[in-house]
């Protein structure tokens, strides 16, 4: 009975054990038809509905794109709409090295080429034609090598430098001198295909390419393995060599990107090969001007399909007026060999001239020459970088800012006069303006440039108190607080323009009494031509310090004419110097004496044009022995000034370092610097009245 139930038991067991995993079996079928109608859904909406959509995706995944060349850059304008820089077109002939190219392919590569074009193969010299010849005559060059040699190099005595040293030691002229025009030519050839980066396209011809020339090249490509041709564009300036350097330059396309700027546009994600502005204008202005390079698609035979057009860069409009710009620069290097005929000027060499808008910041011109002795001749060279980069010994120029720190302090009062006499600080040189005036007020202090006007200014500034001759203790902080009010005007500190390198100029660290007499008077800081000008713009406008520019407007060069504008470049405010109006009011009536009759100014422009400015005459020194010491003295001559004085739409900063020795007579000084004040204002006024 017992074993009869177990038996139902297990049984009954059995039957629940199947339908179990009937129905496990059932749900399973039903998954399994629910993910295969998932499947067939989603590859339904991928094949069929989203078909265009995947197979663009998977083409732009898979599709090999290239980059054309460089594209040209886009123009230059000047202010009133001149083109200053452009495009041209060049016949070029180039290499690009293939992969797996042997020296031997290559030799006989450039010999093929030699036969096709002329080159000049004056920079050749004897060590290329040496390795020249090693390369075509290996065997024999090898024999050259003692077995001792040999035995060295294997035994690491030698290295492989060594080795091909004394190979080159050991090729005589009579080897060389077997060579005749065709074989100076392919080494010439030869050594432009190696020169730079491996992957660069090499410029084996470029500018003065023959037709005829570029024909047979183009005609036999497919036998100069890694020689071809190309129309390439070079920057074409119609105005010649003015402000050229300002402009900038741009790298060539057979050196691309120079290796001082490689990191910097690499992580702009430029190619190495890429052409880029490397200097002033073309630099700072690189992402507008660069062109927009086609892309195309490599096709499976190799092929190229273009897919973007390649764009030239946008075109510029700068504030500069380039008839002006050739004026001033002509007026500078007609004064600098007038100068160098002049008695004293044997340390003369340079001057600057800055022209701008006070109320915008605009710059109308900016020049430098620099004169130099050379073989008997004096030659003229640009060096209008200096304005930015250049250091000068101010003088009285600085006196408007001096008088403001005065005011502002109450250590001068309007209208305060003094008696001009010299002074004498303890164990110092005797202090003196250029003549004693006698009993003089702020104005005249200004009309007639008087030293010690400032210096009694600054010793109440510094809370001294003189005596004749007994020595004169001033508290440090006056340096500070003079140096604080001069950079509100510009002096001392970047002024903003839109150039690379600017500098500062020299800030003295010596805190003497009498070094704060000469700082009230410009005899101690130093600053660059363009802080000046920033200075007198300051003053000019009001006391409101405006960033100086270069860039006037960006225009899409899609358009041949200059109406899509892109930018416009907006009067930028930096500061207003922290004064009281009537302060700043009181300086431009100083300034307007300064320039009237009896002024240290008058006469440096036409009095009809109602001129204001300052004046100043600086102690400078110069190394001119060139052994890093300063040894010798000399004067520097500045000038600026605005116009008209009750509505100021210029100004004009004028510097001419080192006129003369220190110790020259006012007399017997050369006024090279009132010469180039009245010819450029002249001309200024000739085009804008």
């Amino acid at each position: 009975m017992k074993k009869k139930i177990n038996k139902y038991k297990y049984y009954k067991k059995r039957v629940n054990i199947e339908e179990t995993i009937e129905k496990r079996y059932k749900i399973l079928v039903i998954i399994i038809i629910i993910i295969m109608a998932l499947l067939l859904s989603t590859l339904f909406y991928v094949q069929i509905i989203r078909n265009k959509y995947y197979s663009a995706k998977l083409n732009t995944l898979t599709v090999n794109i290239i980059e054309g060349d460089s594209t040209p850059r886009g123009r230059i304008y000047d202010r009133n709409g001149n083109i200053i820089v452009d495009n041209t077109s060049v016949k070029t002939i180039y290499y690009k090295k293939p992969n797996k190219i042997t020296t031997k392919q290559e030799v006989e590569t450039a010999y093929k080429v030699a036969e096709y074009i002329d080159v000049n193969y004056k920079k050749l010299t004897e060590n290329m034609l040496k390795r020249f010849w090693i390369l075509n005559n290996k065997e024999e060059a090898n024999k050259r090598i003692k077995d001792k040699e040999w035995e060295d190099y294997k035994n690491r005595k030698l290295t492989l430098d060594d080795i091909d040293a004394l190979k080159l030691e050991r090729v005589t002229e009579k080897d060389i001198e077997a060579y005749g025009d065709i074989d100076k030519e392919a080494c010439y050839i030869y050594n432009l295909m190696n020169k730079g980066y491996y992957y660069t396209e090499k410029v084996i011809k470029k500018d003065d390419v023959t037709d005829e020339e570029y024909a047979k090249i183009a005609e036999n490509i497919n036998i100069l393995t890694g020689v071809n041709v190309k129309l390439d564009w070079e920057r074409y300036y119609p105005y010649g060599n003015t402000f050229k350097t300002i402009l900038g330059s741009v790298s060539s396309s057979s050196s691309g990107i120079p290796y001082n700027l490689k990191e910097y546009y690499l992580d702009l994600g430029y190619a190495l090969t890429d052409r880029v502005g490397t200097s002033y204008i073309e630099y700072q202005y690189e992402d507008y001007l660069k062109g927009t390079k086609a892309t195309y698609q490599v096709n499976s035979d190799g092929s190229l399909t273009e897919i973007t057009k390649g764009n030239r860069g946008n075109d510029i409009v700068l504030t500069i007026d380039i008839k002006l710009q050739q004026a001033v620069e002509q007026i500078l290097e007609e004064e600098l060999i007038a100068a160098k005929k002049e008695k004293n000027t044997q340390y003369f060499d340079k001057s600057y001239v800055i022209i701008n808008d006070p109320n915008t910041g605009e710059i109308l011109a900016l020049a430098g020459k620099q004169i130099v002795e050379k073989d008997g001749k004096y030659v003229i060279y640009d060096y209008s970088p200096g304005v930015i980069t250049g250091s000068v010994t101010p003088g009285s120029i600085v006196k408007g800012a001096s008088h403001i720190v005065g005011y502002n302090t109450g250590a001068l009062q309007m209208g305060e006069v003094r008696k001009d006499e010299c002074i004498k600080i303890a164990a110092t040189p005797i202090k003196c303006s250029f003549r004693n005036y006698g009993y003089i007020d702020d104005l005249s202090a200004l009309k007639y440039s008087s030293n010690v006007y400032q210096f009694y200014t600054a010793i109440k500034v510094g809370k001294g108190k003189y005596s004749y001759n007994k020595p004169l203790k001033i508290d440090e902080s006056a340096f500070d607080i003079y140096r604080d009010t001069f950079a509100e005007f510009g002096l001392g500190v970047k002024t903003g323009i839109d150039l690379p390198n600017e500098s500062l100029g020299y800030e003295g660290s010596n805190r003497l009494s009498g070094l704060l007499l000469d700082f009230s008077i410009g005899q101690y800081d130093t600053y660059t031509p363009i802080q000046l000008s920033q200075y007198m713009s300051t003053i000019a406008n009001n006391g409101v310090r405006l960033r100086p520019y270069l860039l006037k407007a960006v225009f899409d060069s899609k358009e041949e004419s200059l109406t899509n504008l892109i930018y416009e470049t907006e009067v930028k405010e930096l500061n207003k110097v922290k004064t009281e109006d009537k302060y700043l009011q009181r300086v431009k009536e100083g300034f307007k004496l300064v320039t009237s009759p009896g002024g240290t100014g008058y006469g440096y422009i036409d009095y009809s044009h109602k001129p204001a400015g300052k004046t100043g005459t600086a102690q400078s020194f110069l190394d001119t022995d060139g052994d890093g010491i300063i040894d010798t003295a000399t004067t520097t001559s500045t000038f600026a000034a605005y116009a008209p004085y009750d509505n100021p739409e210029v100004v004009f900063t004028v510097i001419s370092p080192d006129v003369a020795p220190e110790d020259t007579s006012y007399s017997n000084m050369s006024r090279v610097n009132t010469r180039i004040t009245q010819k450029v204002s002249k001309k200024y006024f000739e085009i804008y009245r």
